[in-house]
């Protein structure tokens, strides 16, 4: 069985602009990732989750495929002001690869490799 492994690549800080207001008071901001599949296998399931919540949201795929060798800018829009979350990918080859209290304010792309 094959295992895939997360390599985060930080191609420079995501400059989320107001996050933070003036007077210090948090405000909901979409956080948007740029997603490369650089593995051998197709990425069939993508779900992210705020790290705190104990539950993997929707299928950000839906019904869309992320081939190898493919990319996708993906937009987190789920009005909460946090930025670390965790990531779940399920492949065309039945593996799964998690990765915890990833920083998407960080981060701007996230890449996918064997």
């Amino acid at each position: 069985m094959k295992s895939h492994a997360g390599i985060l690549a930080a191609a420079g800080a995501l400059a989320l602009a107001g996050m933070l207001t003036g007077a210090g008071t948090a405000v909901a901001e979409d956080l948007f990732l740029a997603l490369e599949n650089s593995s051998s296998a197709a990425v069939v399931e993508f779900y992210t989750s705020p790290s705190d919540v104990n539950e993997w949201e929707e299928d950000v795929l839906g019904v869309d495929v992320l081939g190898p060798g493919e990319a996708v800018d993906v937009t987190i829009a789920d009005g909460r002001t946090q930025c670390f979350y965790d990531l779940r990918f399920v492949f065309s080859d039945n593996t799964v690869f998690e990765d915890h209290n990833v920083d998407l304010c960080e981060t701007g792309s996230y890449m996918l490799s064997d």
